[in-house]
């Protein structure tokens, strides 16, 4: 049988996962995550991560890989994805996509450009420069200041490998990526988007948000900030923010479930408005309708 893969994507508590799984179960397939937090061991309650039930009954790729604390990267994405892709194939298996972070998908649509190898001299320099980060950023900045302007100066990661990237080709970036435009990953891919209406997906982040304060969120963010502090960049995301203004005190708990529901709302219309925008060629689903995808996994190879 040869290995069929698809995308189910839509905004934040649409439905997503549980779709995903109960077609794994059927049509025989694993399924990688699209999810920007579930990556994280011990980020569990807060990332509405599938239960250890729900990832015993289908193989997942992409969920627990690193701790809050390390970087995660498009690089290590698209390694996830082949990886995925590699051992389905050789298990007879179809590939399900799913989640809400689209910008992993878009990386898999378009793909990146080839980088060279750095030299450990090169590599040597620029970690010398980035022990002062704010000086590492402003000499970014001078090389490329167009560039410069899509990295945050705390964006530790991305600075170092531009820099590396200009001492290694004495190419700015700009220039550099110009001249090495990207390669897709993954070509004519059916990609399914859950259509939720706004009441109803409003309920849905009610009733989520809810149960994360019922099974503990409130413990396991404190335990979170106790271990790793408020810097990495997970502990910015929305579920995390609001929770530690709580543990601050600056939150009653009605306020901390009203402050959830309302940013996650928020983050699921720009998570709509990335997927009409930067991804092509979508078919709509709901979660009572979905026979697009059942026909096309049932369908010819």
């Amino acid at each position: 049988m040869d290995m069929k893969e698809l995308v189910i994507v839509g905004p934040t508590a649409s439905g997503k996962s549980a779709l995903a799984i109960e077609l794994a179960q059927k049509y025989n397939a694993c399924i990688l995550s699209l999810d920007s937090l579930s990556i994280y061991k011990e980020i569990d309650i807060v990332s509405a991560k599938p239960s250890k039930e729900e990832l015993s009954l289908v193989k997942h790729y992409g969920i627990d890989v690193i701790y809050p604390n390390q970087h995660f990267s498009i690089e290590r994405f698209i390694a996830l994805y082949d990886k995925a892709k590699k051992e389905c194939e050789r298990e007879g298996k179809n590939l399900i996509i799913a989640g809400g972070s689209v910008f992993y998908l878009k990386a898999l649509l378009s793909g990146l450009s080839p980088v060279p190898e750095i030299s450990l001299e090169v590599k040597s320099r620029v970690e010398g420069l980035m022990r002062d980060i704010e000086g590492a950023y402003e000499l970014l900045k001078n090389i490329d200041k167009e560039w410069a302007k899509k990295v945050t100066r705390a964006d530790r990661y991305r600075i170092e490998k531009l820099l590396q990237l200009y001492f290694q080709t004495s190419q700015k970036p700009s220039d550099y990526f110009l001249a090495n435009k990207p390669t897709p990953i993954i070509r004519d891919i059916p990609i399914f988007t859950i259509e939720t209406e706004k009441e109803e997906l409003i309920k849905r982040l009610v009733s989520r948000t809810d149960k994360m304060i019922k099974d503990g969120v409130v413990e396991e963010i404190f335990y979170l900030e106790k271990r790793y502090t408020r810097a990495p960049a997970p502990m910015k995301a929305v579920g995390i923010k609001e929770t530690l203004q709580y543990l601050d005190g600056r939150l009653t708990l009605n306020e901390l479930k009203d402050r959830i529901v309302t940013n996650s709302a928020k983050l699921a219309k720009r998570q709509r408005t990335f997927i009409k925008t930067q991804i092509p060629h979508k078919e709509r689903v709901t979660l009572k309708d979905y026979k697009k995808i059942e026909d096309y996994l049932q369908g010819p190879a």
